[in-house]
C-alpha cells in the first residue's frame, strides 16, 4: 500500500479534526522531523510555492512556538502557539493560533509505532463548531496531505 493512501480526516465530533497517516519510519524519526526547526520548513509547507522562512520551537512545556510561511508572491501567513505537553517522541499537546485568523486550538500529536511504522494522529479541538468549519473550508485537507507526502520523502533522507 502507499503510505499517501493512509491519510485521513475526519470530523469524529462538532469541534474536531482528527487527521491520521502511517510513515515508513520509526517513532523517533518522525518525532525528530515533527520537532526540529531546521528539518520542518523542508516539508511543513503546504501548497507548493510556499517556504518557511521562520520556524522557533522552544520543545518544553510552557515553551512557546512560532512558524511563519511565504508564498512565492511574497505575501506571509503566521502560527504560532505554547507546548502544553510534551512527552518525546509519542505525545505533544500545544495551543495553536494563527496570526488573527480565527480562535485558539488545542493540538493533540500522538505518534504510535507498529513493525517499523509510525501512525501520526493529530487532533485539533476547536472552541466552536463554527470555527472548525472554517478550517475545514480553508483548503486544511489539501495542504495537510501535501505535506504529509513531502514528509514521508523527507524521512527518507534521515534514515
Amino acid at each position: 500500500m502507499n503510505n499517501a493512501e493512509t491519510f485521513q480526516l475526519t470530523t469524529p465530533t462538532d469541534l474536531e479534526i482528527v487527521m491520521t497517516r502511517v510513515f515508513d519510519a520509526p517513532r523517533k524519526l518522525v518525532f525528530e522531523a515533527w520537532t526540529t526547526p531546521k528539518y520542518l520548513p523542508q516539508w511543513m509547507l503546504g501548497p507548493e510555492g510556499w517556504t518557511m522562512p521562520v520556524c522557533e520551537i522552544d520543545l518544553r512545556t510552557g515553551g512557546a512556538w512560532r512558524f511563519v510561511w511565504r508564498s512565492s508572491d511574497g505575501k506571509e501567513m503566521g502560527m504560532s502557539g505554547v507546548y502544553k505537553e510534551v512527552l518525546p517522541p509519542e505525545r505533544i499537546v500545544s495551543t495553536e493560533s494563527w496570526g488573527g485568523y480565527g480562535p485558539e486550538t488545542i493540538n493533540t500529536l500522538v505518534l504510535t509505532e507498529k513493525d517499523g511504522k509510525t501512525t501520526i494522529t493529530n487532533t485539533k479541538l476547536f472552541p466552536t463548531k463554527e470555527s472548525r468549519d472554517m478550517a475545514l473550508k480553508s483548503g486544511m485537507k489539501e495542504g495537510v496531505d501535501a505535506s504529509f507526502k513531502r514528509l514521508e520523502e523527507f524521512l527518507s533522507t534521515l534514515a
